[in-house]
Order: C-alpha cells, then sequence, then structure tokens
C-alpha cells in the first residue's frame, strides 16, 4: 500500500539493523520504492516483495551531478502527483549531506503535494561513533564535492570537521588540495569506510595520503582534527574582544581610532620594510601585527555601535566579486589593460549610485598617501583613459626638459620645477613597469648599505670621518660597490 503524494525516505548509514521502526513498517507496505542509487548496503536487506526503481542510469548519462539532482527532483515531483503517490528512498537521513531531499521537500509544499518523512539515521552518527568522539562543542561539516571545487576550506581550522561524501581517489585527490592550503602535508587524519554497517573501517594516516588509500568508496567519510588553538580568524577577534572587554586590558581598552592611527601606519611600513628584506619570517610578523591593528580598529567601531567584522567581510567581498566580472561572472576581458579600465568604470558607477560621483578622475586618491605614492595613483588614473604619452621616448625627453628648467630656475621656481623632474621621473619607472615606491625603497637601502662600510672601516683604521677627504669616502663607497 503507498501513501499519496511523496514520501522521504530515509535508508540510514548502510546496515539495515539500522533502519527505524517508522522506515521498516513504510518498506514492508509499500509496493514499489524509488530510490536514488540502489549503490547502498541496506537496499539488499529490503522486503522480498518490494519493487524496486533506480535513478542510477542519470548518474551515467549527465555531465554532472547538479543535472542528474535537478531530473531526479522533477521526476519525483511527477511521481507523487499520481493517486498513488511515491515513496523515494536516499542513502542516511533525507535532509542530511543530501542535496534532493530538502528540494523536493520545498517543491512539494510549494504545489501542495502532501509530504512525508521518515527519518534515518545519517552517517553523522556512526561516524562519530567509530571516532569515539562528541561534535560538541564545535564540529564543522562539510560536502567533499563543495570542498573539492573550493580553493581554501570554508571552515576554521582549529575546530574539527567531518567530510562527507569522499566517495572516489579523484574526489579525495581535490579535497587533499584544498585542505593543504591550511594544513601542513603531515596533519594527521582519519577515513572512515562504511560507518555503520559491519565493515566498517578507520584508517589514520597523513593529510597528504588520503588519495591513496585503496579502501575509499561510496561510504567514505574524511575526519580533520583541529590543526590549533589560535589558528582562526574568529578566535583572534575573541582575543581581541577580550582585551576590550571589561577584564582585560587597560591600555587597550582606552584606545580609539584616533588614537591607534600612529600605530597604524607604523605597522604598515614595518610590512614594507619586511617586504624589502625579504624575509618571510619577518614578514609573517609584521603581518600579524597589521592584522591586530584592523581588528582592534573594527571591535572599536563594534563597541561603539558603527559596525561590525561582520560588515567589513561582506563589504570588501562583495566589492571584489561585483568589480570581478570577468572572474565571477559573463563579461569577457582581453588583457590587464582592459580589466582597469572596466575597474575604473565601475568605481564609477557605484560612487554614482551612492550619490558621490566624483568631478575628476582623482578625487578618490587619498590626499594623505605619501607624495610619492599619489604620483604613481595619479598617473595610473589618468593613463587608464588614454591621457599617456605614445612612447616612452616622450618621457624620457619630459625628464631632460624639466632637469633642464631646474638648471634654469631662480629660488622661487625651484622647489616646482624639482617637483615636476621627480613628476616625470616616477611617469619613467611606471612606463617601464617599475615600482617606484620600491626601488626608491632598495636605493635607501644600499646607500644605507654602503655607507654603513665607509663607517665600519672609517672605525677599524682609528679615524673620524669628518677628518676623511671626500676623494677617501669615494674610494670606500666603490669598495662597497664591488663587494656587493
Amino acid at each position: 500500500m503507498n501513501t499519496p503524494g511523496i514520501t522521504l525516505l530515509g535508508l540510514g548509514p548502510g546496515d539495515p539493523r539500522l533502519l527505524t521502526l517508522e522506515a521498516w513498517q513504510a518498506l514492508n507496505e509499500a509496493s514499489e520504492i524509488y530510490l536514488r542509487t540502489r549503490q547502498h548496503p541496506t537496499v539488499a536487506g529490503f522486503p522480498v516483495a518490494l519493487a524496486i526503481h533506480s535513478f542510477d542510469d542519470l548518474y551515467e548519462r549527465s555531465e554532472s551531478f547538479a543535472v542528474v539532482y535537478e531530473q531526479i527532483t522533477t521526476q519525483v515531483l511527477e511521481l507523487g502527483r499520481r493517486p498513488q503517490g511515491v515513496i523515494y528512498a536516499v542513502p542516511g537521513h533525507p535532509f542530511v549531506a543530501e542535496a534532493t531531499g530538502p528540494e523536493i521537500a520545498r517543491r512539494a509544499r510549494q504545489e501542495g503535494i502532501p509530504l512525508r518523512v521518515i527519518e534515518g539515521l545519517s552517517f553523522v552518527e556512526p561516524a562519530l561513533t567509530a571516532l569515539g568522539l562528541d561534535p560538541f562543542p564545535h564540529t564543522a561539516l562539510a560536502d567533499a564535492l563543495e570542498l573539492a571545487a573550493a580553493h581554501v576550506p570554508p571552515f576554521p581550522p582549529d575546530v574539527p570537521a567531518l567530510i562527507g561524501q569522499l566517495y572516489s581517489r579523484r574526489v579525495a585527490a581535490d579535497v587533499k588540495l584544498t585542505l593543504s592550503e591550511v594544513y601542513p602535508d603531515e596533519h594527521p587524519v582519519k577515513l572512515l569506510h562504511a560507518a555503520g554497517t559491519p565493515e566498517a573501517l578507520v584508517e589514520s594516516l597523513s593529510l597528504y595520503e588520503i588519495d591513496r588509500s585503496p579502501h575509499i568508496g561510496l561510504l567514505t567519510a574524511l575526519y580533520v582534527p583541529p590543526l590549533g588553538a589560535g589558528t582562526s580568524f574568529e578566535a583572534f577577534q575573541e582575543i581581541i574582544a577580550h582585551l576590550r572587554a571589561p577584564n582585560g586590558c587597560p591600555w587597550d581598552c582606552e584606545q580609539t581610532h584616533l588614537s591607534l592611527r600612529p600605530y597604524l601606519l607604523e605597522e604598515a611600513y614595518e610590512v614594507l620594510a619586511a617586504l624589502d628584506s625579504g624575509d618571510s619570517q619577518a614578514l609573517r610578523e609584521e603581518f600579524g601585527d597589521l592584522l591586530l591593528q584592523i581588528v582592534l580598529h573594527a571591535q572599536i567601531a563594534s563597541e561603539e555601535g558603527e559596525f561590525r567584522m561582520a560588515d567589513v567581510l561582506s563589504g570588501i567581498h562583495e566589492k571584489i566579486v561585483r568589480r570581478h566580472p570577468h572572474v565571477f561572472g559573463d563579461v569577457t576581458v582581453d588583457g590587464v589593460g582592459r580589466v582597469l579600465q572596466n575597474w575604473e568604470k565601475l568605481k564609477a558607477e557605484e560612487r554614482e549610485a551612492k550619490g558621490k560621483a566624483e568631478a575628476s578622475l582623482l578625487d578618490s586618491v587619498p590626499l594623505a598617501l605619501p607624495a610619492l605614492i599619489q604620483a604613481i595613483e595619479y598617473q595610473k588614473r589618468a593613463a587608464r583613459v588614454g591621457f599617456d604619452w605614445r612612447e616612452v621616448t616622450g618621457v624620457l625627453d619630459k625628464i631632460c626638459e624639466e632637469a633642464g628648467e631646474v638648471r634654469t630656475a631662480n629660488d622661487d621656481q625651484r622647489a616646482a620645477e624639482l617637483g615636476d623632474l621627480l613628476f616625470a621621473v616616477v611617469n619613467l619607472a611606471r612606463w617601464y613597469k617599475v615600482d617606484a615606491e620600491s626601488a626608491l625603497r632598495e636605493s635607501n637601502l644600499r646607500f644605507r648599505r654602503r655607507f654603513s662600510y665607509i663607517e665600519k672601516t672609517a672605525r677599524a683604521q682609528g679615524r673620524e670621518l669628518s677628518a676623511m677627504s671626500l676623494e677617501e669616502m669615494d674610494a670606500l663607497w666603490d669598495e662597497a660597490k664591488r663587494e656587493e
């Protein structure tokens, strides 16, 4: 006997003995059943008289799971409109790691088709039993297929994660690549095979080995232990909030956006110094210091009711997606030049939508920027709309012209002419695709290194720099250059 409408039935993790009493009664009363897939051990324990249909053929004919699930959903809804209705059964629970169940339920309710849900034990409980773990207080659940298509894991690394549907070695390989963006290759993990069946197996291995397991199959899941305390953005936010709490640090509690301003600038410059030095460990540390300033400002803003960190993240997320239609949309661009032109167009549209249309393309370049960086930004933006030299020879000629004007300028004009000369030199760096700020910082470092050599040599000779002639110091300068 079948029930009118749609019955969504969970088959449990794989052992027929784990079917619920309600599910077993429904199977015994039914004359036929439709399965998302026959590839599930519970099917072997079905009543003998039950007519079994499956949608396995759709997997073989379709190019993607999304297409398969849409076809299954459409067909189950059609079957549910019959007078006798339909029983549609899926592995595990109809709403856990199951794409078709929730969508069928949503559309059935929308159409007024009677809906009954017979729950089943999901893969989660047997997996936790096999691991001997309690999922509280924090455990992330993830789908292997979505994880395989991602670039970084979507869950914080300081909590354990249970990843379902790791059904093939190819999927395992893709999941491994994604997880490796955060976890070290040697991170200990566990593969769970056929949890909830007599064939249950737990493999302990390193992350880099997961796609080598010969046991991977349709009932395989992956358990990833936490990376360690303090490895997530959320944990860092909690620390900063604690610093600002009544029982936190008195100094941190007193800070405001304005009082922290010099520290933000200082940390940004220390990041640049680490970049210039090429010291990756120093760079890692300086990034942390800069991040501290950003999160601290966000915490203060949250306390003042201005905005929250979630607003910061969602805002930049939307902006990046909006300004990259050639990546996240259907816009086609040919080369970096077109990307930049499109970028400026999109920014102008955003400003207009906010009622902040600019009188000039240069209006959004911050006036507080250091002069060198400001010059670069002005030149870049003007060039994006075609205001630029046709060839680099024009830039070189301009430098010669400005140098000549410096030479002939009077005292009142000299500062302006020197500024024009510096501006022209920055433009040349842009033409040669050299970052002027970095180039000048490297020159500063070279000067410091060579001058330090002169000082060191003078001290070794027991002499004062002020007592040395320019020719002597020039000779030592040349020695420093040769040693480099």
